[in-house]
């Protein structure tokens, strides 16, 4: 492993030498609950850079994303980039579409009191730096200022020990572009020697049209001795006395009003104990990573696997204060909502941004359902929140308002997927309309990618009256990924989860409606060829078609890739091939060509659109073809899932560096989450949206894995899978049971998994 220096600031020595010790005895030990946050390796992929893509000093889906920013414009590259050594910036918001509230602490000296308001970057050195989750120091070499970073939800905490006899200042760099957007109306007041406020509001872009405004309270521990602002660079220096070694300071943030961000300092952060903060923090993390105890492995086995499973906790992000205020940016004027109160007048859930829910069917929906329920509890009556106020369940708010960012109705398997685990019990009929809505002409699948304005380029009505989206669209251009043949297989996909929920409701006019749109896959493969082809307008085949040509016909994918995408229906994909043997045969061939290229278009995702990447038949880098091991399971031959599972994850997911991690594209938690199953051995292939919310069990790369399972949901008290003669080369199971009774088709239900258990394996190196 890398040593990192020692440092004697408070309880940083004692948290760097936990992780040596855990990193040396990680082999031989269960990980505990007081263990498993050092584990996490935070620099994992930031090379491969995005604006939400690393959070260092924040909370499970916090408000506040509180880090260093070393690039601070794009929201690819943006952010924390590894290989950028000069901080721009310790800014609060690192969200979809969003940003804001950038600070900088500062020595002034005669010399450089005129030009530090424009230049008052700093380089630094990884060599001083550490990070673990909810915790980010690092020295600014330009000012000798060591930066301390930590948070509540909504509140950053911010310590920073200066040089002696120094003249301190924090500055505050509020009319600038940070990732996705320009920061703009900057506003900073001085209420008292303590206190501070301010506002920012957030330009549009074509993926947030609206604008919004950020407002924030700052409270300090010593007082403030003046405020001047540069009125070129509409920067605002806030300078405190030079007697002062060490400045703390406490930044909460709204997006209703300085008012609420006062109370959520005053609700999360009532004291002035770093420390204890940083404790705070580490405890919330060790306590939602620990659900998840592993034995065996390698010590980067443990240590991978814990930093996947925090990229799978920390991508979607907060929006609602803490009394249930939250922006309301669907009409057309900005309106403030309210979340509905408990009977002790704290909200009964919070508010969320997030990214589409495109690939959560094989990824969130699987972890969360089962080893955080009341996260996709609270996800699921926020998605109803924006529905009750813009008409419509989104696929990727930001701000207040959809993106309508990616295609189709994603939300829709998440959803159901929680109702049929038993999450979700309550208002299912409001709930059906809700989604129904969705899949109709005038829903959200009638939308292509960020379109806004018009209801055309999502091809809905091409799918309802042909049975298929057309390629090209004939009406022309109207969003982002108009690619009809994808948008035909995410359609039928979806349909067919909406129709297992209007089973379940006994809605069987529906159900049988939506199962016969659950089989458009059907009409855009193309026997002939035996891949999944795009059809023009006119029912004709795309002329001169090449299967592994990337995006001709395909969202982010190419078709080699996106012919697997029937996860509701594999068995009838296989006859169309030709029958099982032959499905099996080809996609093994198609594994056998990816293992090449370690099963990924390059190490990024912009990598994905070079020749040379592209035209790989499997990629784990992006969602389409992320389910392809798993499918082997399906198909009758449940060992090609363990032999390619276990090396894709061997291959492409097990390294611990900052040049690699994903391999593509890490959206807001999605790869981290897929990982964590592939380690485990479980997966549910059409997102556990069936009656029976079936997983199927495969290869897990540890001895033992001990799954806790939340009591106010589930009625067992912990999941415990047992591999036993496990190794890197054992990774067939000759033998499966379950309490102590024979499994057979290598699944288990929901239900039996979560009435608490042990699963055996018993495994070997030959089938």
């Amino acid at each position: 492993m890398e040593l990192k220096k020692i440092y004697k600031i408070g309880h940083i020595a004692i948290s760097i030498t936990l992780i040596f010790l855990v990193s040396c005895n990680a082999q031989k030990t269960v990980s505990s609950k007081k263990q498993v946050s050092n584990l996490v390796y935070p620099l994992l992929d930031t090379e491969n850079s995005r604006w939400f893509y690393f959070s260092s000093a924040s909370r499970p889906f916090g408000m506040v994303n509180l880090n260093p920013d070393t690039e601070i414009k794009g929201d690819w590259g943006g952010g924390y980039k590894y290989t950028t050594d000069t901080v721009k910036g310790f800014s609060h918001v690192h969200e979809w579409q969003m940003s804001g509230v950038s600070v900088m602490p500062v020595t002034i000296s005669k010399e450089n009191k005129t030009v530090v308001f424009k230049d008052f970057y700093s380089k630094f050195s990884h060599k001083t730096e550490m990070i673990t989750p909810g915790y980010h120091l690092l020295k600014l070499d330009r000012y000798q200022i060591t930066a301390e970073l930590t948070s509540t939800k909504r509140v950053g905490f911010h310590k920073y020990t200066f040089p002696v006899k120094t003249q301190k200042a924090v500055l505050f760099n509020l009319n600038t572009i940070l990732g996705p957007c320009e920061n703009t109306s900057g506003k900073l007041e001085k209420n008292s020697d303590y206190e501070l406020s301010g506002s920012l509001v957030l330009s549009t872009n074509f993926r947030r049209p609206k604008p919004l405004t950020v407002f924030f309270k700052i409270k300090t521990k010593e007082p403030v001795t003046s405020v001047e602002r540069d009125n070129t660079t509409g920067n605002f220096l806030v300078h405190f006395s030079e007697k002062t070694p060490i400045v703390l300071m406490k930044v909460g943030i709204s997006y209703t009003s300085i008012k609420n961000a006062d109370y959520n300092i005053e609700t999360e952060l009532p004291h002035w104990n770093f420390n204890k903060t940083v404790s705070d923090s580490k405890k919330e993390w060790n306590d939602l990573l620990g659900r998840i105890q592993v034995e065996g492995g390698t010590t980067t086995d443990q240590r991978r696997f814990y930093t996947d499973l925090w990229h799978g906790l920390q991508g979607r992000k907060i929006i609602s204060d803490a009394n249930g205020a939250y922006p309301d940016n669907s009409g057309d004027r900005f309106k403030i909502g309210q979340l509905p109160l408990n009977a002790d007048g704290k909200p009964k859930f919070n508010h969320y941004n997030s990214d589409a829910f495109w690939g959560a069917q094989w990824t969130i929906n699987n972890l969360w359902g089962l080893v955080y329920p009341e996260i996709m509890e609270e996800f699921v009556y926020s998605l109803m929140q924006y529905y009750k106020d813009s008409g419509m369940i989104p696929r990727g708010p930001s701000g207040g308002n959809d993106t309508y960012v990616m295609t189709g109705a994603s939300a829709t398997p998440f959803i159901v997927s929680a109702i049929q685990k038993g999450i979700v019990k309550e208002d299912l009929e409001e709930i059906y309309i809700a989604l129904k809505k969705n899949h109709m002409p005038g829903g959200i699948m009638e939308k292509a990618g960020y379109e806004h304005k018009t209801n055309i380029g999502g091809g809905l009505k091409h799918y309802l009256e042909k049975g298929y989206v057309p390629y090209p669209l004939p009406e022309g251009n109207f969003g982002s990924h108009e690619d009809g043949a994808s948008q035909t297989l995410e359609y039928a996909y979806q349909d067919w989860t909406l129709a297992q929920l209007a089973k379940k409701l006994n809605h069987e006019k529906d159900y049988n409606y939506f199962m016969k749109r659950a089989q458009n896959y059907q009409n855009v493969f193309d026997k002939s060829i035996g891949w999944m082809r795009p059809k023009n307008v006119e029912g004709k085949w795309r002329e001169n078609y090449d299967p592994y040509q990337y995006e001709n016909g395909f969202i982010e994918s190419n078709g080699a890739q996106s012919t697997w995408f029937v996860p509701h229906d594999i068995d009838g994909l296989a006859n169309l091939m030709g029958g099982k043997e032959k499905a099996v045969a080809k996609l093994n061939a198609q594994f056998e060509t990816a293992k090449k290229q370690k099963y990924t278009s390059g190490t990024s995702h912009d990598a994905e659109l070079h020749p040379e990447f592209s035209r790989i038949p499997v990629n784990f880098g992006n969602q389409p073809s992320m389910q392809t091991s798993n499918i082997f399971t399906i198909l009758g031959r449940p060992d090609l899932t363990q032999f390619w599972t276990r090396n894709v994850v061997k291959e492409t997911f097990s390294g611990l560096s900052p040049s690699t991690g994903y391999n593509g594209d890490e959206d807001q938690g999605l790869m981290g989450s897929l990982n964590v199953l592939l380690k485990l051995g479980l997966f549910q292939m059409n997102g556990g949206t069936d009656q029976d919310a079936v997983y199927q069990i495969g290869s897990p790369i540890f001895n033992k894995i001990t799954i806790q399972l939340n009591p106010k949901y589930y009625s067992g008290k912990a999941f415990i899978i047992k591999a036993e003669n496990n190794s890197a080369e054992n990774v067939y199971i000759k033998d499966i049971k379950y309490n102590n009774q024979t499994v057979k088709g290598f699944t288990l239900t929901h239900q039996e998994i979560t009435n608490g258990g042990e699963l055996i394996l018993k495994m070997s190196d030959k089938l």
